[in-house]
């Protein structure tokens, strides 16, 4: 059951205005995020389609399945691919050979028979732009895997017209659903006033066996993926860290190693903040050995965090040369997929807006143009 209004606002209030303002510094996310919430309240049984069945897929179902164990409220109706014998395949491995869903490899024809409420698109990264602009259009609520989309001028239209659509849009970003994250932005934000004082600089590092894992994979054919492992998995440290310093980037500067294929597989990044904060980022997709790590140094401490949020690693701290107790951070972790639903049902407001992908977006223009050029260059 949706809140009583009184008490959604309450909420909105005090989570979206905080974020979003302090954050993003525009008011137009709060706007829409708070108009999806009003329309979206009260809605039931949630109709879902999926746009792209393979391996992301069946990691959403799984969480809808925990879902309706206590929820039941998402009906997956329709399911869309290219190919409809693998797709048959796909929902009876994940779904269940009961399942009804209908399979189509047309999403327009998928949105006019099926009539799904919502679609989770995981599609090859360049075609998000289209397929997104595609679901908003046919009125159908969005949740967009990360990237959001492949450059920063599709990102601003993409925003734009989810927007204009009143439907529910969400990026598919880990650590913005998690509360560690936001007592971090908040402690970061606090300044001199804050219990770690002034952030002065971030560092954060990513490894995986990337580059074998997706040989012979649209991943590495950059008419489809639009890069490599920066704007795949990297996508979420580079999230995590804008979130965290809550500031403009000004400034990139990055050096990047295809290692004899189409697109990046390691890479390194210094990015300045408007603030004057400074990040230094390491993207390694030829390693065996898998891990992330981030470090928040301010003046009178630093903070440790798993930037990617797959590890639900809690934060460590240290203040003025000694190990501090973990802080009290209210509230649960959420995935995106879970934000996505409570948000149609108007218990809660999106976690990952189209401006995070705008913002991602524009980091990723830059590195490229940085590597590219072999020169810091500007972020707009």
């Amino acid at each position: 059951m949706a809140r009583p209004f009184a008490r959604m606002l309450s909420h909105i209030e005090y989570t979206m205005f905080r974020r979003e303002i302090q954050w993003l510094g525009n008011v137009k996310p709060l706007l829409y995020s708070v108009s999806c919430i009003l329309s979206t309240s009260g809605v039931s049984m949630i109709r879902l389609a999926i746009l792209g069945c393979g391996g992301m897929a069946a990691e959403h179902v799984r969480r809808i399945k925990k879902r309706n164990e206590t929820q039941n409220d998402v009906e997956i109706v329709a399911l869309c691919d290219v190919d409809a014998d693998r797709v048959l395949e796909w929902r009876n491995k994940n779904i269940g050979e009961d399942s009804q869903a209908q399979i189509f490899t047309d999403a327009a024809q998928m949105y006019t028979e099926a009539k799904p409420d919502a679609v989770i698109i995981i599609t090859p990264h360049t075609l998000h732009f289209e397929h997104g602009k595609q679901a908003l259009e046919a009125g159908v609520h969005v949740l967009m895997e990360k990237p959001m989309v492949t450059n920063s001028d599709d990102a601003k239209k993409l925003a734009e017209i989810a927007e204009q659509s009143g439907k529910v849009f969400s990026v598919g970003f880990n650590t913005s659903c998690m509360p560690e994250f936001q007592w971090l932005h908040d402690t970061v934000a606090a300044g001199d006033n804050g219990e770690l004082g002034k952030l002065i600089a971030v560092t954060g590092w990513l490894s995986q066996d990337w580059k074998k894992g997706t040989t012979g994979s649209w991943r590495q054919d950059p008419s489809l993926s639009g890069g490599g492992e920066m704007y795949d998995s990297g996508a979420h440290l580079f999230n995590s860290l804008v979130f965290v310093v809550g500031q403009p980037i000004a400034e990139v500067h990055s050096f990047v190693d295809n290692s004899e294929t189409p697109v990046d597989i390691n890479g390194t990044v210094n990015l300045r903040f408007a603030n004057g904060v400074l990040a230094t980022i390491t993207v390694v997709g030829d390693c065996t050995d898998g891990g992330s790590d981030m470090v928040l140094f301010f003046q009178k401490g630093r903070a440790q965090i798993d930037p990617l949020g797959w590890t639900n690693q809690p934060i460590k701290l240290w203040k003025n040369g000694q190990s501090v107790r973990y802080p009290h951070i209210e509230g649960e972790p959420v995935t995106p997929t879970q934000n996505f639903f409570e948000v149609i049902a108007g218990r809660d407001h999106v976690r990952a807006t189209a401006q995070n992908g705008i913002v991602h977006s524009q980091i990723m223009d830059a590195i490229y143009e940085s590597a590219r050029l072999g020169q810091a260059v500007k972020v707009s």
